[in-house]
């Protein structure tokens, strides 16, 4: 096929004939606009264009491969296109929020100064692009589970015991088997890339040099043979994040695929079916139109003037294919059906659901409420956590339980393993690392965090984490003192 012009693909902009251009090659999405998850404005905003620096950040490489048809891959540029594109690029003004994190990035503290989490969340918001900080950061409807996460934790006292042998602690431990330097692994969490080029293969080699676990989003924006030829060795145990197509085909091409590149768990997410309400994420592309004119809004046409809302976010589009439809009796069987990985259910939010997944043979359990960015008002894991200790204690015993939402601190780790949890998920606070200061800022935080665990362990007496039991914790609901009369 002879190369293509640019003026070849501007021709191409209407929903009846629709050509993008993404890395210097042409496709025709026409057959797609109607089906992409985003909605079709997505795709008739680069009608005829380049949309390289929109959809590159947030698809992994083999997306066109995998999901377009071959004789929908027009093929390549001209090398004058080619060299017009460069050009264009070259001399597009930077956008105010570009220059901003320009400046940001030349002013970034040294990673040293980092000493725990919050010092990486607010260094890394300041420089992260504003869409890819709304993105993370936020939660559901009015933020009340995603702060009730972090506040649940301060619910929970220790019992300290003095006069143990604390000499040599050892924070180690196991997830399904596999070995961890810390009882901490890394949350799946989608879009890596918004916040740092090489986003997920960050996590990956961080996870590899301090020795932890990683699991890995259906949603990443590398894709799943990228992240695991990221690893730092072919035995590095990587855990999937499973997002159950609504199509069975689809999704177990999927699971085989991921099982074949040697990952070692599926973990089905249960916690986030359906697109949630974001605001922060919502309001970004108004934040940021207003930013660039100086705090003017920009008057449309009437034709835009509908009230319709965009409520898809970032990635709202990314899982509106999921099955809305799985149940205990179908579900777990049917993945048994396809792969002999374990099974863990991620998104636990009740007693009654960690007892069923425990009958339908799962080999673990995750309690999440999805960061709190999903239904407002669930109830915090460590809550859920405390409700079980106290209602199924056996639950422990026939399945490994594990935790995430709202940790800040090594104490919030030992709390939830004292109550029975295994392993403690972090999400946000790994992509806040990697995007401030990449794959070392990854390595930073795993030692931010074991030595916050070392050190809690020591003082709470005790050397391993098998140690760790409910009596060292105490839940407490102080209430303020009334005033006399």
């Amino acid at each position: 096929m002879s190369p293509l012009t640019l003026a070849q693909v501007a021709e191409h902009n209407t929903t009846s004939s629709c050509w993008v251009i993404i890395r210097n090659k042409a496709y025709d999405v026409t057959d797609f606009i109607f089906n992409h998850p985003g909605g079709p404005q997505v795709i008739m905003d680069y009608a005829g264009t380049d949309a390289t620096a929109a959809f590159v950040p947030i698809h992994p490489s083999d997306t066109l491969d995998k999901y377009l048809p071959r004789e929908k891959h027009l093929g390549t540029l001209d090398e004058a296109s080619i060299q017009e594109l460069r050009a264009a690029s070259q001399s597009k003004g930077k956008s105010r929020d570009e220059l901003r994190v320009e400046e940001a990035v030349k002013n970034l503290p040294p990673l040293g100064r980092m000493i725990n989490i919050q010092d990486v969340e607010e260094t890394a918001k300041k420089v992260l692009p504003y869409k890819a900080m709304a993105y993370y950061a936020s939660a559901a409807d009015d933020s009340i589970s995603y702060v009730e996460n972090a506040r649940a934790f301060s619910r929970f006292f220790f019992h300290p015991r003095v006069m143990k042998a604390v000499s040599g602690v050892d924070p180690s431990t196991t997830m399904l088997g596999y070995k961890s330097s810390i009882p901490i692994y890394i949350s799946g969490s989608a879009l890596a890339r918004l916040g740092h080029p090489l986003g997920e293969a960050n996590l990956t080699r961080g996870a590899y040099k301090s020795g932890i676990l990683q699991m890995v989003s259906s949603n990443s924006s590398l894709s799943y043979a990228q992240i695991a030829a990221a690893r730092g060795s072919p035995g590095q145990p990587l855990l999937f994040q499973l997002y159950k197509h609504k199509n069975d085909d689809i999704a177990a091409r999927r699971i085989r695929e991921v099982e074949e590149l040697g990952y070692k768990a599926i973990f089905l997410t249960v916690d986030a079916l359906v697109p949630s309400n974001r605001e922060l994420d919502n309001r970004a592309p108004h934040y940021l139109e207003e930013y660039e004119n100086q705090g003017k809004i920009t008057h449309r046409e009437a034709a835009d003037q509908s009230g319709d809302v965009n409520l898809f976010g970032t990635a709202g589009g990314l899982i509106v294919n999921n099955d809305l439809d799985m149940t205990w009796e179908r579900t777990i069987p049917w993945i048994r059906s396809v792969t002999k990985l374990p099974i863990v259910v991620k998104g636990i939010q009740c007693v009654e659901d960690a007892v069923l997944a425990v009958e339908a043979g799962c080999e673990g359990i995750v309690l999440s409420n999805h960061g709190g960015r999903q239904l407002d008002y669930s109830l915090p894991p460590m809550e859920v956590l405390y409700k079980i200790r106290c209602k199924r204690p056996d639950v422990f015993a026939k399945t490994e339980v594990y935790i995430d939402g709202g940790v800040r601190r090594g104490t919030d780790v030992l709390k939830a393993l004292c109550l029975g949890a295994r392993m403690v998920g972090v999400g946000r606070a790994f992509l806040y690392a990697q995007s401030a200061y990449g794959e070392a800022g990854v390595v930073h935080l795993v030692h931010i965090l074991e030595r916050e665990i070392k050190f809690a362990m020591a003082s709470l007496g005790v050397r391993a984490v098998d140690q760790l039991v409910p009596e060292l914790v105490e839940r407490v609901d102080w209430q303020p003192l009334s005033p006399k009369l």
